[in-house]
């Protein structure tokens, strides 16, 4: 039980590492908090420092959903018990997700999670045959929805939403569905400020088809 204390402790503590906002006070001398949207996720590190720190810092918030349910689990050894060690997979991804969401290391506001879920997902993937297809249609239509509007937040709200459907229809076990539930909640709840401007129609939006279109088309 100690262990399993330690390594919900550690997990927490990996998952609230704000790697946008440390890239931001190394590389750039700013405070991302005070930047674009003030969020400290990788998509205003896109904003606000660039593609490559942005990139740094998309992969980085992946990683720690990723190595919390997967190596953590791993070395604990619970496989003995299968239905106890998906569950314990599950709560060590969810308090890396709560650590990202609300950090330690920033007076508990930290980003919105999309990143760290997703990385959370790919971890318990390994487990779940079933869970590599939701993960693939996720993909999917975030990028769909994202290459259809240029909007990262409704192409977030929107996969998310589909999360617990997905499972659903996939027949996941109930485990894994009240893991999605939860998760999507937290994503649909730290995009409020992003659903108002949303309606009001002053969100931020990207436009990757022209981008793209200026990226190859001839000089």
């Amino acid at each position: 039980m100690e262990k399993i204390i330690l390594s919900l402790f550690v997990s927490y503590l990996l998952g609230s590492i704000p790697c946008a906002y440390f890239l931001g006070k190394i590389f750039k001398g700013i405070d991302i908090r005070k930047h674009g949207s003030g969020n400290v996720g990788a998509t205003n590190a896109f904003r606000v420092l660039g593609p490559l720190f942005g990139t740094i810092a998309l992969i980085f918030d992946v990683a720690k959903g990723l190595v919390c349910p997967t190596l953590i689990a791993g070395y604990l050894a619970m496989a003995d018990n299968l239905s106890w060690g998906l569950a314990l997979r599950i709560f060590l991804g969810l308090t890396a997700v709560i650590g990202h969401n609300w950090t330690i290391f920033l007076n508990f506001r930290g980003g919105k999670g999309v990143a760290t879920s997703l990385g959370v997902v790919i971890g318990l993937a390994t487990v779940s045959n079933s869970l590599v297809i939701v993960l693939v249609l996720l993909i999917l239509t975030w990028l769909a929805v994202f290459l259809a509007t240029g909007f990262v937040s409704l192409s977030s709200v929107f996969s998310a939403i589909l999360v617990p459907v997905f499972m659903v229809i996939f027949n996941l076990p109930k485990e894994l569905l009240i893991m999605g539930l939860v998760l999507s909640s937290f994503i649909v709840f730290r995009h409020k400020p992003n659903i108002y401007r949303l309606l009001h129609k002053e969100e931020h939006r990207f436009y990757p088809l022209k981008s793209l279109w200026k990226l190859f088309s001839p000089k």
